[in-house]
């Protein structure tokens, strides 16, 4: 067995057995007061999976039958809410199996928006009080009535109207009469105590934030304040319960563990105190959207007719052994690809395999999140996105840290030109240097060229083809200079070349001397070092190499802060992302500084003008044909950066859909058997992709979605994604943080400042790669966008601003995530109306930061274009600024030498 794979098997059993620790102690287990004896009465509610209890649907025969059975061996009463649209059925049938009744008459507000609403609103409220008199007179299980649910509550009628309407139904029927209300609201309405033969109070902590701990002897109290209020008066506690699921009002935490621990230890101090109760309630109603995320979530049984809870023994979760073993089950699999990987560190393994195992108990919590909640209609919508969206984030989050473990933990790069040891060259296989130019500055070019003139190598030419440029200016100068170079510096001017760059290159291919066998391609503004090609020709030696890549550096960094900033952002591509990849022959081929074997050139179909991206898909048809590639970090030319931002975003948009075109091209060859790639050269491709296109897009789309959801949030109660799919979000992008901090400390030259401004360059083109992507599917073809440079703009034309977009959407994300915030903080607020009253919600507070999180792309894109014109993007400008700083303590005298004494 050779050494990696015993590591690997090793970390594997480690990380395993450790994940299996921690789900089996973090397995709860809880204890409460048995329920021997039957509940006294649950709320009961006859709707069926489907059934909405807001709807008048009538509720049939058999199904009141059906759930009645079910209740019947663990209550001896029940409690309804209506009596009409079936609901008269519910006493004979209960009656039957012996179970009590106190039978309900719902009572709406007598209003509406035409005479017609109004006198439907009294009809059925007549209907309700007609139908609950009969309900009681014909049953004689029926042990009292209740007249109006919440009614003063939700202000439908007065109370003294109430109190009327109680008094008239007591006229009618033989059985205590009584109003179901919230505790506190006996209190406040004397009027009607004083109507109603027993007061049937509704005490619901949930809805007062008391936290789960706290809820039994709150209960007790409250009923002990109603007792001292009202002497002599018979207190019945009407509704009390706790939801297993659901948004936390506060201190309030749905959960299904409390639940259990609630209702029991509630049931056994009623019990022995002689407090009459009625829990809230039977079963769970999937369709119940009057409550917010709570409603769904009271019952004793759940939907399905199952008890959620033991009455007796240990509580515990139900479905947390099968979410463990799923998640462990996972965690192997995802860990398994760790047994293929070559030179794998013990601390680089452990980082990826408990990496894999926190995704793979992610992706078991969203199992179980699903299995456990009733998910449907909006609800559905946002968790089904959410985990779309989420599923390429993940691959992403892993990618980075398998990237990120490798260069902290890893054996370090071995593949490298540089690290290869090649023999003193036999021979100088002739190099034929290609440079197209399209519309470059002269000057520039005659730089590029000088520079190819002064290289160390024995035996090569340079071909510099100037292509579609009409104005003589800016050829004939070039001409003249290649003219006095000598023979193995040609020029070509090609006029009304198709095909954009790689037409240009076709042609010089076309005229590259017989017996070149490899090509070098440069941009028209990198000027090279004498040493390229005496130091990477030799790689050729090995017959299989088809390709040698070494990375772009820029000589115009320091013309302002923004350059400095970009250039390190292009030095993170250069110095990590394509060293990690040339460990498994996996580069990006990227044009400039690139030197190809001419027969894999040949074989591979020449350059292609039907992507954008041409040196790109070149180099990936070369490998798909088989052919070694290799990198080089050492620089070996230096170019110029884009003059603006606006070029930065415009080249950044031509490479993504030049990506998203060589995606469409080349999917079928990764296809098993359509080429020669290795699993592990696919593996990067593919992740590549999606880390780079796929991530940038999603995150851009999540954004401007989470944006648009806002408003259905805040006016329409639609629930926002639960915290199961919201920290996966503000977790990618902590990791990304780290990921860029920790590999650029560890790989790329460069100072905490320009690290940063790399950061804010890398993340203000999000929206471009998004864009990008966005146009690969609407557009077949376009055109090739070259890439201002040189400060090679039309003079004193005007630029717009850059970011206007990201700014805009920016700017709104920031008002809706700090919306979000103080909506649910701020004490007493009243700036969302909403039926769900939110009351510090842990969801409403990641759905606002994650909406701050997303703003940061699109403002640091903003920023960028706010600091581009001013002075702050001017070295001098910092310069005086430190010099200002340097200069306090002198003004200050702190620093003045001290006195000498005579």
């Amino acid at each position: 067995m050779r050494p990696g794979l015993a590591a690997a098997a090793a970390v594997i059993a480690v990380v395993t057995s450790f994940h299996a620790a921690m789900w089996l102690s973090m397995r709860p287990e809880a204890s409460a007061p048995n329920i021997t004896d039957r509940f006294q009465s649950l709320s009961f509610a006859p709707f069926s999976r489907n059934m909405s209890p807001e709807g008048k649907a009538p509720t049939t025969e058999a199904q009141i039958r059906s759930d009645l059975a079910a209740v019947a061996p663990y209550t001896n009463g029940v409690r309804t809410y209506s009596s009409t649209h079936g609901k008269e059925m519910i006493a004979p049938i209960a009656g039957e199996r012996g179970i009590k009744v106190t039978a309900g008459a719902y009572i709406r507000k007598e209003d509406g928006k035409t005479p017609q609403e109004i006198e439907d609103a009294k009809a059925e409220n007549a209907a309700e009080i007609k139908g609950l008199v009969a309900v009681a007179r014909q049953n004689r299980n029926v042990q009292a009535v209740v007249v109006g649910n919440e009614t003063l509550l939700r202000d439908d009628m007065s109370d003294e109207d109430l109190a009327e309407l109680v008094r008239k139904v007591k006229r009618q029927v033989n059985v205590p009469v009584t109003s179901g209300e919230i505790w506190n609201t006996w209190l406040e309405h004397p009027k009607l105590a004083a109507s109603v033969d027993f007061i049937l109070a509704h005490i619901l902590p949930y809805w007062e934030e008391v936290p789960a701990d706290q809820v039994v002897d709150y209960t007790i109290n409250a009923y002990n304040r109603l007792r001292a209020a009202y002497p002599g008066k018979r207190i019945v506690i009407g509704e009390f319960g706790w939801p297993s699921h659901g948004y936390n009002r506060g201190a309030s935490v749905p959960d299904p563990m409390e639940q259990a621990k609630i209702i029991r230890n509630f049931v056994a101090r009623a019990d022995a105190l002689g407090i009459e109760y009625n829990i809230i309630e039977a079963f769970d109603l999937p369709k119940k959207q009057n409550e917010g995320s709570v409603g769904q979530y009271w019952g004793v049984f759940d939907a399905d007719r199952t008890l959620k809870f033991p009455l007796t023994g240990p509580i515990f979760e139900k479905t947390y052994n099968q979410t463990a073993i799923l998640a462990l089950l996972l965690g192997v699999l995802f860990t398994l690809p760790l047994l293929r990987m070559r030179d794998l560190t013990m601390t680089q393994g452990l980082v990826l395999a408990a990496s894999a195992n926190g995704v793979a108990a992610w992706l078991a919590l969203v199992v179980d999140y699903w299995l456990n909640h009733y998910v449907s209609g909006g609800d559905y919508l946002t968790l089904a996105l959410s985990v779309v969206m989420l599923v390429p984030l993940v691959f992403v989050l892993l990618y980075r840290i398998e990237e990120l473990a490798a260069v902290a933990f890893g054996s370090g790069p071995k593949r490298l030109v540089e690290e290869q040891a090649h023999a003193a060259p036999s021979r100088f296989p002739k190099v034929s240097i290609h440079v197209p130019a399209y519309r470059e500055p002269p000057e520039m070019l005659i730089q590029t060229i000088d520079a190819l003139a002064r290289l160390e190598y024995p035996n090569y030419e340079a071909i510099i083809i100037v292509n579609n440029t009409p104005d003589p200016a800016m050829v004939e100068p070039v001409r003249e200079h290649c003219a006095k170079l000598g023979d193995h510096i040609k020029f070509i001017n090609a006029e009304k070349v198709a095909g954009f760059k790689a037409g240009a290159l076709r042609i010089a291919l076309d005229a590259t001397a017989p017996d070149a066998e490899i090509i070098g391609v440069i941009d028209a503004d990198y000027v090279v070092t004498p040493d390229w090609l005496k130091d990477l020709v030799p790689a050729f030696d090995d017959p299989t190499v088809g390709l040698v890549q070494a990375p772009q550096d820029h000589r115009d960094g320091e013309r302002s802060p923004l350059h400095e900033a970009m250039n390190a952002e292009y030095a993170g591509f250069f110095d990590i992302g394509m060293v990690q990849r040339n460990e498994d022959d996996a580069i990006v081929v990227h044009g400039t500084m690139c030197l190809i074997r001419r027969a894999a050139m040949v074989e591979a179909g020449n350059w292609s003008s039907d992507t954008i991206c041409e040196d790109t898909d070149l180099g990936l048809s070369i490998a798909e044909n088989g052919w070694k590639t290799h990198y080089t970090r050492k620089r070996y030319g230096y170019g110029l950066l884009p003059d603006s931002f606006e070029a930065f975003k415009k080249q950044r948009h031509r490479w993504a859909y030049g990506g998203f075109q060589i995606i469409k091209k080349h999917w079928r060859r990764f296809l098993p058997g359509n080429s020669r790639l290795t699993t592990a050269q696919k593996r990067h491709f593919v992740l590549g992709w999606i880390s780079w296109l796929g991530s940038e897009s999603v995150g851009a789309f999540m954004a401007i979605a989470s944006l648009l959801f806002v408003p259905f949030v805040a006016y329409f109660s639609i629930s926002v994604p639960a915290h199961v799919l919201t920290l996966p979000i503000l977790i990618t992008f902590l990791v990304y943080v780290l990921h860029f901090i920790s590999l650029y400390r560890l790989r790329v030259e460069t100072t905490p400042m320009r690290m940063l401004g790399a950061a804010v360059a890398a993340s203000a083109v999000q929206f471009t790669v998004a864009k990008a992507v966005f146009d690969g599917f609407r557009y077949k073809d376009l055109a090739f966008a070259r890439t201002a440079k040189g400060n090679n703009w039309l003079a004193g034309a005007a630029r717009s601003f850059p970011a206007l977009p990201e700014a805009i959407i920016g700017g709104l994300l920031i008002a809706a995530g700090t919306y979000m915030l103080v909506a649910n903080n701020l004490p007493g607020s009243a700036i969302v109306k909403t039926s769900n009253d939110w009351r510090h919600i842990r969801e409403i507070n990641l759905y606002g930061i994650a909406l701050l999180v997303q703003s940061l792309p699109f403002v640091a894109a903003a920023i960028i274009g706010v600091f581009e014109p001013s002075r702050l993007n001017d070295f001098a400008t910092w310069r005086a600024v430190r010099a200002k700083l340097a200069a306090v303590p002198r003004r200050l005298g702190l620093n003045a030498p001290p006195a000498v004494a005579d």
